[in-house]
């Protein structure tokens, strides 16, 4: 919910709720204000044809038999309310009445004098009509006034958040953000500014390490790579140094490989794949078989590729390679000899499914970095999680799924 809707729930409701009161204590105000008025003028009329009765000795000619009745059932003085009904509106009106006695010539006699209350109540309706109306018209006026606020007030608000969704680290001009009379929002764009200008000094530092530090770590691998090839094979190293040195030479290309891994992840993370093109993923999907096509015959794999439609992705190639290639890789790796691959590829989603050993932890693990199915492997265990980072970064969602009957592990990337 935005703050501008929450606010108004709350300052809407507040009012509500003292409009309700004000109207529930204005509406009974009225009703004793009223009913008093309509007593005064009982009493009136009351002290008026007493009095007249005392000079002219005679009581008064009743011309209004519902206002002005002489000798009624009422034999008591009181003031009450009473219904009666009128034939001329043809139904039950209600009454203010009093009742008192008076004397004429030694003789007491009992009046009742009638108020009908019909004009009061309609009056109180009116009032009451024209406070929701007053109410209502309020309401609309708030909303309104409320809604041309948001567009004005926030404005300034709405640009910075635009600035921000579309800045990217990597473009070389900084953030710039226009000026707003708000104090409140013109603080806000000054921290903005300055935080963007930090973190894009620290994202170039980084981006240079990390450069610097691939550059610099590789050259020395490749020296010491080759110096160790040509080691093997020169016939005259000892023997008793053959296997010392080949498990050197091993170490550095498990190093080696490592090295690439996590230059790799290092600039996933830091966004620098920023050229993006169609890829035919079906294509790439072949392309990657075909270059694992000797090690699945060296485990006797049985391949079975199922739908491969034409799907296309904007990735950067080399990324788009790299996906593809770490799943199918990690499929033919931690495969059982003779055993299962199978590939589909749909418009929704790829899926690589494989045997392979039993798993007796959540699979979706695996997908976290220097994590691997036998810890005596030498793989760096960053396969999947390159995969999994590249996913990331390009919106894409990639599952592990491990089904006990028939062993089979499946990885799924849904675009």
């Amino acid at each position: 919910m935005k703050l501008l809707a929450r606010t108004n729930r709350y300052y809407l409701g507040l009012s509500a709720l003292l409009f309700v009161l004000g109207t529930g204590v204005l509406y009974t105000g009225l009703q004793h204000a009223l009913a008093h008025e309509v007593d005064e003028q009982l009493q009136q009329q009351r002290t008026y044809l007493t009095e007249r009765i005392r000079v002219t000795g005679a009581l008064p000619t009743i011309t209004m038999p519902q206002e002005l009745t002489i000798d009624g059932p009422t034999r008591s003085e009181s003031l009450r309310d009473t219904v009666i009904f009128d034939p001329v509106e043809h139904e039950a009106v209600p009454f203010r009445v009093i009742s008192f006695p008076v004397t004429v010539q030694g003789q007491r006699h009992w009046l009742t004098l009638r108020k009908s209350l019909l004009e009061t109540e309609d009056i109180l309706k009116v009032i009451l009509t024209v406070m929701l109306a007053v109410m209502a018209l309020l309401f609309g006026s708030l909303l309104l006034l409320n809604q041309w606020l948001s567009r004005w007030l926030w404005a300034p608000f709405r640009h910075t958040l635009k600035a921000l969704r579309g800045y990217q680290l990597q473009q070389p001009q900084s953030l710039v953000l226009p000026a707003t009379p708000i104090d409140e929002f013109s603080e806000l764009n000054q921290a903005v500014a300055q935080l963007t200008q930090r973190v894009a000094a620290d994202y170039r530092a980084l981006k240079e390490f990390t450069e610097n530090a691939a550059h610099e770590t590789q050259t020395p691998l490749a020296i010491m790579q080759a110096q160790l090839e040509q080691l093997v094979q020169d016939p005259e190293l000892p023997e008793r140094a053959v296997g010392a040195v080949q498990h050197v030479y091993r170490a550095a290309l498990r190093l080696s490989r490592l090295h690439q891994a996590l230059t790799l992840l290092s600039k996933i993370e830091n966004r620098q794949f920023t050229d993006g093109v169609p890829v035919q993923l079906d294509a790439v999907v072949q392309e990657k078989l075909r270059q694992l096509h000797d090690f699945m015959e060296a485990k006797e794999l049985r391949l079975e590729v199922g739908t491969l439609a034409p799907v296309s992705a904007v990735m950067h190639p080399g990324l788009a390679e790299s996906l593809i290639g770490n799943l199918l890789q990690n499929a033919v790796k931690h495969n059982l000899p003779g055993g299962l691959l199978r590939v589909h590829l749909r418009a929704a989603a790829l899926e690589i499914t494989n045997t392979g050993p039993e798993l007796r932890t959540d699979p979706m693990l695996l997908l976290g970095r220097f994590r691997k199915h036998n810890a005596a492997s030498e793989s760096p265990g960053l396969g999947l999680s390159i995969a999994e980072q590249i996913c990331t970064y390009y919106g894409f969602r990639l599952s592990y799924s491990f089904i006990p009957a028939g062993a089979l592990h499946t990885l799924r990337v849904t675009f």
